[in-house]
């Protein structure tokens, strides 16, 4: 009989296994000859499918906190991971962040109920402002669309992944060397990824001329990574008249430029100054991509508060793409966390706490340009071999030393100073009390473990 249920025929694997389990769990025998209760043997049994996982290698940048956690010594100095210290070495909490979570948290009407897919709407519409500045003729003409997302990476990644599915070229250059999380984040989101010439180790500073040849022959439409500014590792940024050459460039051969900011306000102290790069481009009528975080700039870390902004062509074009942006969103984490970006747009909404974040930010910038000025000195009082001028030219969270692996090893296991095995130094991680146990280590590394 088509269709129906013959109550007379054997019953379904499935029916065994239900039946075997309320045996099992009566105390009765199984029957091993059953073969869909069929088990491995007792030492097959202790053997896990993932046995043939291998161990992944730590973090290259996260894996330095890691060994300096383990270390016993008094004197070690962490100056691996991007993130603020105080003169006395302890993770800064802002007083208009503090200020911005009471006002919310004695905000009754206040629930915690999803946000749509793109985010927080004020805090959208002000991360825009921010970025491209108030006046910008793009927001004005309604041209751009932004999209909360999880800090930068996650910003990096949810523009990454529309380019693949809607750009016509596949391809995205990015600076050598450049953030590590770069490369996987594009590889993965399926863009080939390539470099351009950036830091020139000879005079530690912008390899310009590499630069222009590098971008001149990239393909037609190619996507162009950018740092806006304090270019992390190196903190080398090209002057306004570079930039003015790689727009020009980048326009005539109609390159993407996708933006990363995370330091705006943060390398300069200027709010404006730090967003120039970006509205070079944007003045120009182009289309670009803008990668936000204020993780650095508002010392919202473990918030994870960031924002996507694309600038199209047309008020009609942001829309669709904003549609689309969505289609990525929803299925990778749904909608993002309610918390930062209300802190974020709570200051950003009001003056008084705007200003107010100007100032604490203008000190976290002015403490990492004291701290590059005081190595740069002890340096050079200590008769350290080499020009370390570029300590003080280089701007922002990070310095490249121009150390290599063995000299940083040397200073790891001499001096307990933990730094990126690329000469890396995060100048944030610095003080007042450990510039002069720096300026030691740097000296007898380059003086004994050349």
């Amino acid at each position: 009989m088509h269709g129906g249920n013959d109550s007379h025929s054997s019953p379904s694997p499935a029916d065994r296994r239900i039946s075997a389990l309320v045996r099992h769990l009566q105390g009765s025998p199984l029957d091993a000859a059953d073969p869909c209760l069929a088990v491995a043997p007792t030492a097959a049994a202790r053997i896990s499918v993932f046995d043939h996982v291998v161990r992944a290698p730590e973090d290259p940048i996260l894996g330095v906190t890691v060994a300096y956690n383990k270390d016993p010594s008094p004197v070690k100095l962490n100056l691996g991971v991007g993130a603020y210290r105080t003169e006395e070495g302890k993770p800064l909490v802002l007083n208009v962040v503090r200020k911005a979570e009471q006002i919310l948290v004695n905000d009754r009407s206040r629930v915690k109920e999803y946000l749509p897919i793109v985010g927080l709407a004020d805090f959208n519409k002000l991360s825009a402002k921010l970025i491209l500045g108030a006046d910008s003729p793009a927001i004005q003409d309604n041209r751009v669309t932004t999209v909360q997302c999880l800090s930068g990476t996650g910003s990096l990644r949810v523009g990454a992944e529309f380019l693949s599915r809607h750009y016509h070229q596949l391809t995205i250059y990015i600076p050598q060397p450049t953030w590590g999380n770069h490369v996987k984040i594009f590889g993965l989101a399926g863009l080939a990824v390539k470099t351009y010439r950036y830091y020139d180790p000879a005079t530690r500073g912008l390899n310009f001329r590499g630069l222009l040849e590098d971008l001149g022959s990239a393909p037609f439409g190619a996507i162009v990574l950018l740092h806006a500014c304090a270019h992390n590792p190196t903190g080398v940024d090209p002057t306004a008249q570079e930039w003015e050459q790689i727009r020009q460039l980048m326009r005539s051969k109609a390159l993407l430029p996708f933006f990363d900011s995370a330091y705006q306000g943060f390398a300069s102290g200027n709010l404006d100054a730090d967003a120039q790069s970006i509205r070079m481009f944007v003045k120009d009528g182009g289309e670009c991509l803008v990668a936000q975080s204020y993780a650095k700039n508002m010392g919202l870390y473990g918030e994870r508060v960031g924002a996507l902004s694309m600038v199209c062509r047309s008020a009609d074009v942001a829309s669709r793409v904003e549609s689309q942006l969505k289609l990525v969103i929803r299925p990778m984490y749904s909608n993002p966390p309610i918390h930062g970006a209300s802190i974020v747009a709570t200051i950003l909404k009001d003056r008084a706490m705007f200003q107010e974040w100007e100032v604490e930010l203008k000190a976290m910038a002015d403490r990492i340009i004291s701290m590059r000025k005081q190595l740069f000195d002890a340096l050079r009082s200590r008769g350290t071999p080499g020009d370390w001028s570029h300590i003080i030219k280089q701007i922002g969270m990070f310095t490249f030393t121009g150390l290599n692996s063995a000299q940083v090893a040397f200073m790891t296991k001499e001096y307990h100073i933990y730094l990126t095995s690329d000469g890396r130094i995060s100048m944030a991680g610095l003080s007042s009390r450990t510039v002069p146990h720096l300026a030691d280590a740097i000296h007898a590394a380059v003086t004994k473990a050349a």
